[in-house]
């Protein structure tokens, strides 16, 4: 009888990729319609939202199939990685699953966010406050990326999963990542250049996730247990 094979972690390498092309595209569709900055004043928001509200609505539709994505490519990092960690005491890529799911957690308020704001600037409602939340949200959302690239590139090159450069990679994002959450209160208090950590750090979490992804769906398919009869 032929034995099955656990195909699981090229399942997630997809789905990594998968979640980095739907956020780009949600970002494509969105920035160059003129979806302002961190920082931006009030009117240019309520300019924005107020006549592209079915643009946001389009962009917005993509992230819950993000979201299962997401979780799905941290899962089978889990499961890539969890035995040789178990082994040696230590549970990185357990943090950085952790850090998925607080992003996941994050993003969707700032979705639910702009999707308010889309709705309340039709209607000439005065938005500051949103707003002003969704960037606080959005900045400090780092945190939990941050926590995403340290505890599966730390994992993924302490069990040589993943090469040297793509842990460097990881951990020079995540600290572009951590150092716009931290400076939060700056980032959000004008649309300036302190905005640009969080931009280039997002750009490398990208590459890093479809790398890792890759490295995923070129993993061994492992053979699945078989059941037990009794």
């Amino acid at each position: 009888m032929s034995r099955k094979t656990n195909n699981f972690p090229r399942v997630a390498g997809l789905a990594g990729i998968g979640f980095a092309t739907l956020i780009v595209t949600g970002n494509l569709i969105a920035l160059p319609a003129g979806l302002p900055r961190t920082g931006a004043g009030i009117d240019e928001v309520n300019v924005f939202f107020g006549s592209q509200a079915g643009l946001v609505g389009v962009a917005s539709a993509l992230t819950p199939a993000a979201w299962v994505l997401a979780t799905l490519f941290g899962a089978g990092v889990v499961a890539a990685l969890w035995r040789s960690e178990r082994d040696r005491g230590e549970a990185w890529s357990l943090v950085g699953f952790a850090g998925l799911l607080l992003q996941n957690g994050a993003f969707a308020g700032i979705i639910a966010a702009r999707l308010a704001l889309a709705r309340t600037a039709q209607e000439g409602a005065e938005n500051a406050a949103l707003w002003a939340l969704h960037d606080a949200l959005f900045t400090l959302n780092g945190t939990f990326l941050a926590i995403a690239l340290v505890g599966l590139s730390i994992g993924g090159r302490r069990t040589g999963l993943i090469r040297p450069w793509q842990h460097a990679l990881g951990l020079l994002s995540a600290a572009l990542m951590f150092g716009s959450a931290t400076l939060t209160p700056l980032v959000i208090a004008e649309d300036g250049p302190l905005g640009l950590l969080g931009l280039a750090g997002w750009l490398l979490w990208v590459a890093w996730i479809v790398s890792y992804g890759v490295v995923l769906i070129r993993l061994t398919p492992t053979p699945a247990p078989q059941p037990v009869l009794g």
